[in-house]
């Protein structure tokens, strides 16, 4: 009888000890991210191997694209705004008959195309489709120092352009008092289907596809170790990718963080948070960025997302119209650039975009989606992100393992605070909350950017966070 019970419990610790097992390794597995290998090109994919050169890229624009701009842009049909609507109804025409004006007679877009061709660019074809990209290495290096490989991605309805001001910063630090310590060679890659890089050709193209392509582009540089920050789409893109390639990116640094899987804990803080901060982690910067959570949450995404759900439903229907109309397309993406840059600018009639852009600047970025022609293929990336419906994707379900750095900003559309956010990110080894700037980080405030991604840069090389398994 003692042996017959000796026997059960010795099953009872293998079954245990199987699980055990099973456990481990199976969490082990889940892990990392698979990568996307497709094929994004024209009809099937050849049997030959891809041209996987590098080649350089110059910005030109010819004269009948400038003139069939101009001849649009006279014939323009302007809407009579409602009075004293401001940007409450999205973008005043008021204003847009100003900016338009301004584009017509002031704008000099031959001169902004030096501007963008100041940095290097190149196109290399990656899965089917011809990708370009932005290649800054550092003007100086001091003497035994390497150069840190920056992957920098930008989102909708940004470009790579947004990144033009903070690549002098990261790439020589010092002659902007930032001091030698940690160098970078930026890389700004344009997404597929955004600005000049190729559009997919095919279906199901989401932001692991993008991850995946961005994971070669770096390994075809010849970067096997590297960093990667983004916001907006950007987030999605570099978050895929640290889930991906978690032995490879040495560490992630984010200017907006959302969480698409809401457990019973958040729900609870949304609903106790004000009252009881500190039993869910809350700082009192959290609480002042949530609540009221009615005007600051739920009304705000009623209010705001509005754009989003047309892009993840028929992106195309409206892609139609903004594609064919310079000053449809302006109205649609400066009406981002004056509510995420700051809620309050929606009280202005010219929805102050002009506080913290030049107009250079603004329709500098609205060129490139013009010029490209990229307005539809840019919005299909929230379709098919979103088609299959919210936290249903495998890397929703995943953690992220490497070190990660937040920059929190105050006028970001929605806020996450870190108690949230380290459900997602294990390893967040750096979370601020910065003292200005909204949805357009580097492109708002790209000096405050630049020096938290070197503090966070210092923190993981000094403490050596990140470690190849």
């Amino acid at each position: 009888c003692s042996s017959l019970a000796g026997i059960m419990l010795l099953e009872v610790f293998l079954a245990l000890g199987a699980l055990l097992i099973y456990f481990l390794f199976s969490k082990k597995k889940e892990e990392t991210l698979p990568f996307k290998d497709g094929w994004w090109g024209r009809g099937q994919k050849p049997v030959t191997t891809e041209d996987s050169s590098i080649r350089p890229f110059k910005v030109e624009t010819t004269e009948e694209e400038l003139s069939d701009l101009f001849r649009r842009l006279d014939q323009a049909r302007f809407a009579e705004p409602l009075e004293d609507s401001c940007f409450h109804y999205g973008t005043n025409s008021v204003h847009l008959r100003k900016v338009v004006s301004y584009w017509k007679n002031q704008f000099n877009w031959k001169k902004q195309v030096e501007v963008l061709n100041k940095y290097p660019q190149f196109k290399t074809k990656i899965q089917g489709i011809d990708i370009h990209f932005v290649h800054v290495k550092p003007p100086r290096l001091p003497e035994g120092q390497a150069a840190k490989p920056l992957l920098m991605v930008h989102g909708w309805p940004g470009s790579f352009y947004e990144f033009y001001k903070i690549i002098p910063l990261l790439t020589d630090p010092a002659s902007h008092g930032l001091g030698d310590e940690h160098i970078f060679e930026v890389i700004c890659p344009s997404i597929p289907g955004y600005g000049f890089s190729e559009a997919p050709h095919k279906k199901d193209f989401n932001s692991v596809s993008a991850a995946s392509v961005f994971y070669e582009l770096m390994l075809r540089l010849g970067f096997s170790e590297f960093y990667t920050q983004g916001g907006d789409a950007g987030w999605l893109i570099c978050t895929n990718l640290a889930q991906i390639a978690p032995n490879h990116v040495k560490g992630l640094h984010l200017n907006m963080v959302l969480v698409s899987k809401l457990g019973f804990t958040h729900l609870l803080s949304i609903l106790l948070g004000r009252y009881f901060p500190g039993l869910f982690g809350f700082q009192d910067e959290d609480v002042r960025r949530m609540f009221p959570f009615l005007k600051k949450g739920l009304y705000r995404i009623l209010s705001e997302f509005g754009y989003a759900h047309i892009q993840a439903t028929k992106p195309d229907t409206v892609g139609c119209g903004l594609n064919d109309s310079p000053v449809g397309l302006a109205a649609y993406i400066l009406e981002k650039f004056s509510s995420w840059t700051d809620m309050e600018f929606q009280n202005l009639e010219d929805g102050g975009l002009e506080r913290k852009f030049s107009l250079d600047d603004l329709l500098t970025n609205i060129m490139i989606y013009w010029v490209s022609g990229c307005i539809v293929s840019s919005m299909r990336l929230y379709k098919e992100n979103l088609q299959k419906g919210m936290g249903t994707q495998k890397h929703e379900k995943l953690t992220v393992q490497v070190p990660t750095g937040i920059a929190s900003f105050p006028n970001e559309i929605l806020h996450t605070p870190q108690a949230w956010a380290k459900k997602k990110y294990t390893n967040i080894v750096s979370f601020h909350f910065m003292p200005r700037g909204g949805h357009f980080a580097a492109f708002e405030e790209p000096e405050l950017l630049a020096k938290d991604i070197l503090q966070f840069v210092d923190k993981v090389e000094k403490e050596q966070l990140w470690k190849k398994k």
